[in-house]
């Protein structure tokens, strides 16, 4: 199997483009998902991220507050990089674990979709990787928008990923979400083809 990988800076639109992939027929793995799955109590990144962070972080019925940790590591370059750190590995191992199931039950059109993906080293396990991109302004105000924040906080938590204009060297394929969404949809009509003609079908 190719693997095919997707990435992109914080609101540059991957979840939209995940959207039309998958009604394309192919399937995600969201390394945002499995990330929160392995923080479940019981689950492999659990203990490492309480010991780390302390109890504060814990809702009343024992499990990680997301909302409340995201809070803690985004002001805080240093503990982004230990959160990270403790959660990455889990989170590669348990996407390999993933891919070789879709391998063995021959699924073909299979994608993964990680923010982080050039920051953590794993899209050199790719052999094509799907950059989605828009403006810096664009991706301030989506944030705004999305999750409630004022401009500097918006501005801050995009500064903690490498800019999407260095991102675009390690990048095969690109999609450019800055504009009208019928144009990103035409985009991935294409990019999907593109990938049928000469990596599903091998």
């Amino acid at each position: 199997m190719t693997h095919v990988g997707l990435t992109g800076g914080i609101a540059s639109g991957k979840s939209t483009v995940c959207h039309y992939l998958e009604a394309k027929g192919c399937t995600i793995i969201d390394a945002d998902v499995v990330a929160h799955e392995l923080l479940l109590q019981g689950q492999p990144g659990y203990d490492p991220v309480v010991q780390s962070f302390g109890k504060g972080i814990l809702e009343e019925n024992g499990e990680i507050d997301r909302k409340r940790l995201g809070t803690l590591v985004f002001g805080n370059r240093a503990l982004l990089q230990k959160l990270n750190e403790l959660v990455h590995p889990h989170v590669i191992q348990n996407i390999q674990t993933k891919l070789n199931t879709f391998e063995r039950l021959a699924v073909r059109r299979v994608i993964v979709d990680a923010s982080l993906m050039i920051e953590s080293g794993f899209h050199r396990t790719f052999q094509r990787l799907i950059l989605v991109t828009c403006t810096v302004e664009q991706q301030v105000a989506r944030l705004m928008r999305r999750a409630n924040l004022s401009e500097a906080q918006a501005r801050q938590r995009i500064a903690l990923q490498m800019p999407l204009a260095e991102k675009r060297r390690f990048a095969t394929d690109i999609i450019d979400n800055s504009g009208q969404l019928e144009q990103t949809r035409q985009q991935v009509d294409t990019l999907v083809e593109n990938l049928e003609d000469t990596v599903w079908t091998m």
